[in-house]
C-alpha cells in the first residue's frame, strides 16, 4: 500500500499493538529475538490477526536507517474519518445507507463487506475502535481496493453512534437470525443504516435493543445462518433492488 508509516522499536511496536492494533498491517521481527516483551509481541499479533515475519537483521534496514531493535511495524496509510463528520454528511443527504459492524473480527470478513459495500454505493461504514478488526493488509488485499473509497470511521461506542443516528432521522435495522422479520419484507426506502454482528455471536444485546428493527434472511439448510460477508450483499442488493424498482414506478407515473 501506498505511504506506508514506519513504527520501530519493541516498546513503541507493543504500545501500538496495545492500544492500536487495527492500525499495524505487518510487524517484521529478527530471527533470534527473545524476551518476555517479544513474547507478548507475538501474542497481539496472533490475536488480533495481524500478519508477521522473522526476518535476518540485516534485511530490516531496508525499512529503516533507524534504531529497530529487530522490531518494525508496518501502519496502514488508509485515515479514518471522524465519526461526526462522516454522520453529519450521510444525515444532510435525502437518502443513503450506511453499515455499522458490532465486532467483525475476521479480516477476510471485512475486506468482503468493504468490496461489497463499495460496489453497491454505501455512503459510510461505522466499526468499533476496540474489539474488531481494522484497515489490515489482508483486509486491503480482499477488499479489492475498496478501502481507498469507502469511507470508514471508528466509533467509540456503537450504542451512542445508533442513537445519534435516530436523531438524525436515519432508521437503524440490525440482523438476526432470530428475528421475525424477512428482510425482503421491509421496505428499505428511508436513509437507513444496516447493523451486522460479529461472526458466530451476532449482535451485542444492547446493539440489538438498540435498533429500531431486525430483520433476518431466511435459510433452507443445516446451517443456521449465512456467512456475514454475504449476508451484507444479500440485504444491500435487496435494499437497491427496492430502490430502483420505487424510482422506476415514480418515473412510470410522470410520463
Amino acid at each position: 500500500m501506498r505511504n506506508e508509516r514506519i513504527i520501530c522499536g519493541v516498546n513503541p511496536v507493543l504500545e501500538l499493538l496495545r492500544s492500536n492494533p487495527q492500525k499495524v498491517t505487518k510487524v517484521f521481527i529478527s530471527e533470534g529475538r527473545t524476551g518476555k516483551l517479544l513474547d507478548e509481541i507475538y501474542y497481539l499479533l496472533r490475536s488480533n490477526n495481524i500478519p508477521f515475519q522473522k526476518t535476518p537483521r540485516q534485511a530490516l534496514k531496508k525499512y529503516t536507517n533507524q534504531s529497530h531493535q529487530g522490531v518494525i511495524a508496518i501502519v496502514s496509510p488508509s485515515t479514518y474519518h471522524s465519526e461526526e463528520d462522516l454522520l453529519s454528511k450521510i444525515a444532510q443527504k435525502p437518502t443513503s445507507i450506511s453499515i455499522i459492524l458490532d465486532g467483525i473480527e475476521d479480516p477476510r470478513n471485512f475486506g468482503s463487506i468493504l468490496r461489497t459495500a463499495e460496489c453497491a454505493g454505501v455512503d459510510a461504514v461505522f466499526i468499533p475502535e476496540r474489539r474488531s478488526v481494522g484497515v489490515t493488509e489482508v483486509v486491503a488485499k480482499t477488499s479489492a481496493g475498496a478501502v481507498e473509497y469507502v469511507p470508514i470511521a471508528r466509533s467509540s461506542n456503537i450504542n451512542r453512534l445508533i442513537e445519534k443516528m435516530k436523531k438524525n432521522n436515519i432508521w437503524v435495522v440490525g440482523t438476526d437470525a432470530k428475528a421475525e422479520i424477512e428482510y425482503t419484507a421491509w421496505k428499505w426506502d428511508a436513509k437507513t443504516a444496516l447493523v451486522l454482528g460479529s461472526e458466530g455471536k451476532g449482535l451485542h444485546e444492547l446493539t440489538r435493543k438498540k435498533c429500531d428493527a431486525l430483520v433476518k434472511i431466511p435459510v433452507f439448510g443445516k446451517i443456521e445462518s449465512l456467512n456475514v460477508a454475504v449476508a451484507a450483499g444479500v440485504i444491500l442488493y435487496e435494499i437497491i433492488r427496492q430502490r430502483n424498482f420505487q424510482k422506476h414506478s415514480q418515473n412510470a407515473i410522470i410520463r
